[in-house]
């Protein structure tokens, strides 16, 4: 009976003391957040080269702040680092032109950048012609 006492007793303990230190976290992130709601983001701005670490600056009435932030290296120029496009499957090739087609529809706008709904990108269409892979070694053999 003692023990299930202790342990009840241990219990309260430990759920108060977590409690504490929850309260303590949220009041940490108001000290270093902010009461403005509307903030504007710039894009995110690499610490050198045209990808990598960065960061970004965002100003919301008096206030600016800065958040660090990452380009992919493999991310396309021409739309940002900030605008999230869903794509199709590349189109066939154009024989007067040698480029294949594709586009892309806005999935997800990050940090109210200014993106274009629907962009269009091609490639130049592969001149080798892909052969099937070779049957591996002893199989299919009697």
């Amino acid at each position: 009976m003692q023990v299930r006492g202790l342990l009840l007793l241990l219990a309260l303990i430990l759920l108060a003391a977590t409690t504490e230190a929850g309260k303590n976290k949220k009041e940490k992130a108001k000290k270093d957040g902010s009461e403005c709601e509307d903030w504007r983001w710039g894009p995110c701005v690499p610490n050198s080269k045209d990808c990598g670490l960065g960061y970004r600056e965002g100003t919301c009435k008096d206030e600016s702040k800065k958040l660090k932030c990452k380009i992919p290296c493999n991310w396309k120029k021409k739309f940002g680092a900030d605008c999230k496009y869903k794509f199709e499957s590349w189109g066939g090739c154009s024989a007067q032109t040698g480029v294949k087609t594709r586009s892309g529809i806005l999935k997800k706008a990050l940090y109210n950048a200014q993106c274009e709904e629907i962009v269009y990108v091609t490639k130049p269409c592969s001149s080798k012609i892909k052969s099937k892979s070779k049957a591996k070694k002893g199989k299919g053999k009697d």
